[in-house]
């Protein structure tokens, strides 16, 4: 369900509305060391793209939990041709696969189930002990990483952050599907519809959603019961890849983040918690999308702005807790 799109053309239907394919490895790794897949450090890669925000929605949980060091990462590069997500050696943070030797992503689907025809998509968990696909669905993952490793959280501030608790998991279900259609893949339906009315459509309900979450973000710290939650995680991707290059590039472009001052100010705040700044990198998210998408920018130009300045003081903390 919830991840970027490796084919360059996405796909959509007869209205010309983008529609997002769902995943196709949803195995769990669990604490119990007698599962199929047991939590175990040093086991586990994440495949991953620094400009995808459905993978750096795992990327984030590994850096709040203080996974870092149990599980490894490869970092495709940004640019998504033909071949999809690629592995290349060196420039801006891009990795070659130490895995499993592959060129690209396509031959880890291919390698674990010969024929397969899906899309190659990213995140992808993988086991490399039993050298198997585990998931590529990033909000299981993404689960999975808050509670199933916790053995192996660096600190025990990490180990007691609980980002699913379950006295809130009703209303945290409740946002993630809300802003899941409207904002996180409404901002894909804006930017990859190719008929007007689909695009109408779709840019409405995303900026009512931004005008919701605004409201509600000028009484509440966070998204629920103000406690840190994936609510923030899954919202955060999104918003701060939005001026960079949503407004432009995918044509969302009656408001940016920075004229919220609430979700702009909810939006450094995070960005301000420790090691966050390591899962945006602005260089894979611009040239990402607007390198990968001839469709819409056929030159491949990418754009000089806009400015962002994320370490601006937030004052968050002012915010009771609602």
């Amino acid at each position: 369900m919830s991840k970027e799109e490796a084919n360059p053309r996405p796909s959509t239907n007869s209205k010309g509305e983008f529609v997002r394919t769902a995943s196709s490895f949803r195995n769990l790794v669990k604490a119990d060391p007698n599962a199929e897949f047991p939590a175990e450090a040093g086991r586990y890669h994440l495949y991953m793209s620094l400009a995808c925000p459905w993978a750096c929605r795992a990327f984030f949980v590994i850096k709040a939990k203080g996974l870092d060091k149990i599980i490894t990462r490869s970092v495709v590069h940004w640019r998504m041709d033909d071949n999809g997500w690629e592995f290349i050696d060196g420039p801006h943070r891009c990795d070659a696969d130490t895995v499993n030797g592959k060129s690209n992503v396509r031959e880890i689907y291919t390698m674990v189930e010969p024929g397969y025809s899906g899309r190659a998509t990213v995140p992808i968990l993988f086991d490399k002990k039993a050298n198997r696909i585990v998931n590529n669905e990033s909000s299981e993952i993404l689960r999975m990483l808050n509670s199933e490793f916790n053995a192996f959280c660096e600190t025990e501030e990490q180990r007691q952050l609980d980002l699913y608790p379950e006295e809130h998991r009703a209303r945290i279900d409740e946002w993630n599907e809300f802003f899941y259609q409207t904002v996180n893949n409404g901002v894909y339906k804006c930017g990859f519809a190719t008929t007007q009315e689909a695009y109408n459509e779709a840019i409405l309900k995303l900026f009512n959603a931004l005008d919701t979450l605004e409201e509600h973000l000028s009484k509440n710290r966070y998204l629920v019961s103000g406690r840190f939650t994936e609510s923030d995680v899954r919202l955060f991707v999104t918003l701060v890849r939005f001026d960079m290059v949503y407004v432009g590039h995918f044509k969302c472009n009656k408001k940016r983040i920075v004229d919220y001052p609430n979700l702009w100010a909810y939006t450094r705040e995070i960005y301000q918690m420790p090691g966050i700044d390591e899962t945006v990198d602005r260089f894979h998210i611009e040239h990402h999308y607007q390198e990968s998408h001839p469709h819409i920018n056929p030159n491949r130009i990418v754009a000089a702005g806009p400015e962002l300045d994320f370490a601006v003081p937030h004052r968050r903390d002012t915010i009771l807790a609602k």
